[in-house]
């Protein structure tokens, strides 16, 4: 198998693993998950099912888009996105809660701006592999791509503040109080929704592109 084949598909897998480590972080911390995961967890306040099955349903009808509009951003990194992320996330933030049981909120301050780094070098692991992303990933890449005048770090900054805000919006008809919303929509939300995409852009140039290339 060739050499660079190899690296990318290690790149896919590690990039999937690494960001759902991220989440269970994020939740941790308790500070806001990135712009997606808010989404998810207002979904999950107002739709009765199990958040595992509406992960798979939400991330099913992001993947119809996106073989409509660009089926190269589908391969095996965005089934294991699809199939994994979820259950990484929750291993994980188990994991840090018997680590870190009651954190300080200068403990989970730094939680916050760890998962924040990881999850951008991550998802640019991934993005380079080049083995497709996350169904929600490939909306600001393929919308970036049809659209040339708007650069990625933009429509990713887009995409993220509409899931922020619906979100919020969701949480609030849920009938969350603000100290519960804060939890998924709080700074670290806020951070990522702004600074996700520019972290992406530069993790892309100085390390993934060199890690592939070299």
């Amino acid at each position: 198998m060739n050499k660079q084949l190899v690296r990318r598909i290690l790149m896919s897998a590690l990039g999937v693993a690494i960001c759902g480590i991220s989440v269970g972080m994020f939740k941790h911390a308790a500070l806001g998950v990135d712009p997606f995961q808010s989404l998810m967890s207002g979904l999950d306040a107002v739709i009765p099912i199990g958040f595992g099955t509406l992960y798979v349903i939400v991330n099913l009808v992001l993947l119809c888009f996106a073989l409509m509009f660009d089926r190269k951003k589908i391969g095996l990194a965005t089934l294991i996105n699809l199939f994994l992320l979820g259950y990484i996330a929750q291993f994980s933030q188990s994991c840090v809660q018997r680590l870190l049981p009651e954190p300080t909120l200068a403990v989970r301050l730094v939680l916050l701006a760890v998962a924040i780094v990881i999850m951008c070098l991550a998802s640019a692991f991934y993005f380079t592999a080049n083995l497709g992303v996350s169904t929600y990933d490939a909306l600001a890449l393929i919308w970036s791509e049809k659209q040339s005048r708007i650069k990625f770090p933009i429509c990713r900054v887009i995409t993220d503040f509409v899931c922020v805000l619906g979100g919020v919006a969701l949480c609030r008809l849920a009938g969350f109080t603000l100290k519960q919303i804060l939890g998924e929509v709080g700074i670290g939300t806020i951070i990522t929704a702004f600074f996700m995409g520019p972290l992406i852009e530069f993790f892309n140039q100085k390390v993934a592109r060199p890690f592939l290339e070299r």
